[in-house]
């Protein structure tokens, strides 16, 4: 199988650890990833403040990047769920504007086929234990676009069950949104910062060294709480738990 790893806008400028996490995972598991240099951002951040026709030229730049790989894998659910919810609508708003059906065919290959990382592992490698040790208290936050968008379900926790070592913990108004939301957190910064520090006492209150995720960009705007809080627990991504052995401990 073809794999091809999209690692995204935030996690190239700001975590690619995260991005080394899912090859050493993957290539643990037998899976050979190629990072096609070419890739830039999905438009989901063009898309989501307004600008449609901007985002337009890098949906089509994404499906010509990827569109020879049997799996297109993220570590981001908000970016699986650009190309597998919006990349469509984006498709049908140009057919109805007239700009005729060019967009729709072209992106039509790479949606089907794009996967968050805890999907491709549970769902197309059919697999919960990953060889994984993570020697440390952990509670999931299960972020909105992989709650309501992807579905992503019990996946992630299934999945962090199976590491050695891991104990994780029910964490108290789980389904609640961090306050990141994009643009949400920067047009109304007061109600974001309320919703984060909910969210950061919630994850205190676990006793938790850890709270993950799947999706750095949530884990930023925890992040960024738990320091002005100083708070102890510490947010990381859950293919950093994942990628984690008693020979390669990732944190």
């Amino acid at each position: 199988m073809r794999v091809a790893l999209f690692l995204t806008c935030v996690n190239d400028t700001l975590y690619p650890d995260t991005g080394r996490a899912v090859v050493r995972l993957l290539a643990r598991l037998g899976v050979e990833v190629d990072f096609p240099m070419a890739q830039t951002c999905c438009g989901q951040a063009h898309y989501n403040t307004g600008y449609r026709h901007e985002a337009e030229p890098l949906a089509r730049r994404f499906a010509d990047v990827f569109r020879e790989y049997e799996a297109i894998v993220t570590p981001s659910a908000s970016c699986a769920a650009m190309v597998r919810e919006l990349y469509p609508r984006m498709g049908e708003r140009a057919r109805a504007e007239g700009r005729g059906g060019g967009l729709s065919a072209a992106l039509a290959p790479v949606i089907p086929k794009t996967y968050e990382l805890t999907e491709f592992l549970v769902d197309v490698l059919g697999v919960t234990d990953v060889g994984a040790s993570y020697p440390h208290t952990v509670t999931y936050h299960p972020t909105c676009h992989g709650l309501r968008v992807l579905g992503l379900g019990d996946r992630p926790r299934r999945l962090l069950q199976a590491v050695r070592g891991l104990e994780l913990v029910e964490l108290p108004g789980a389904e609640e949104c961090c306050g990141f939301g994009g643009t949400f957190a920067l047009k109304n910064a007061d109600v974001s910062a309320a919703m984060g520090a909910d969210k950061v006492h919630h994850a205190e209150s676990t006793g938790a060294e850890v709270l993950c995720a799947a999706d750095n960009s949530c884990l930023m705007h925890i992040g960024g709480t738990m320091t002005r809080l100083a708070t102890a627990v510490r947010p990381v991504h859950i293919a950093e738990i994942l990628a984690s052995t008693e020979e390669d401990p990732t944190v």
